[in-house]
């Protein structure tokens, strides 16, 4: 008789294998593990993907997809070819950008409302770290056990988006419409951490204080602009 699968297991394995990537790392996760956590034999997650490297391409593809899938991949998961999976993260990171008001910003010759648009920045900048949460924390975690993607996430991504916030910041600083701050650059990374703890962070702390998503992001925002804009 042949086996029927669950309707949704698939996405069951994606958000089991995520955490256990997350917490073990890419070298130590065995496939006994993420069978475990999906409270199945080993031998079932073969039914969905050939291997370790299969799985983690399905959840690099797949963390922060909506649910359920809209459309489902083929079973099983066969094993990408060499470089596919550091291929799609960095076609995936650069859709995603740069924030269209940062980069609106500083292509423009005037500032019209500063407020306004510093706001609108932090904004994009939180919504596009919380829709991919998951995969955020997976990249941080496995960059570990892959150098090639420690440079796409760390130095290209992160390293590339610091730039762009500085260069943002010292022409408002020059314009004197933000606060004069000892280097510009390390105000850029104190954004980009306090936007990612709320956005992404908060949510695996172990002892997580119990805040709505859009008291967090009004939070965060409001307190930044206040930390940067002259009244």
């Amino acid at each position: 008789m042949a086996r029927t699968m669950p309707d949704n297991r698939i996405e069951q394995l994606v958000d089991c294998a995520t955490a256990v990537f997350i917490e073990r790392g890419y070298a130590l996760t065995q496939m006994a593990d993420v069978a475990a956590a999906l409270g199945v034999a080993k031998g079932t997650v073969y039914l969905y993907v050939e291997g370790k490297e299969a799985l983690f391409d399905l959840v690099a593809r797949y963390a922060d997809a909506p649910r359920p899938f809209a459309k489902k991949p083929s079973l099983p998961v066969r094993t990408p070819k060499a470089g596919a999976t550091l291929k799609y993260v960095r076609e995936r990171l650069a859709q995603s950008g740069v924030p269209p008001t940062l980069a609106k910003a500083l292509a423009s010759k005037r500032v019209d409302d500063v407020r306004v648009e510093f706001e609108a920045i932090v904004r994009e900048l939180y919504d596009a770290l919380a829709a991919n949460r998951r995969g955020i924390k997976l990249l941080d975690r496995s960059a570990r056990d892959f150098p090639e993607l420690a440079a796409l996430w760390f130095e290209g991504a992160r390293g590339g988006l610091i730039t762009l916030l500085t260069q943002y910041l010292d022409e408002r600083v020059r314009r004197r419409v933000f606060w004069s701050v000892p280097d510009t650059a390390v105000a850029a990374r104190l954004i980009i951490e306090t936007v990612i703890f709320w956005a992404v962070h908060r949510h695996s702390d172990p002892h997580p204080q119990v805040v709505e998503e859009t008291v967090a992001k009004n939070t965060v925002v409001n307190f930044l602009a206040r930390a940067f804009i002259k009244e």
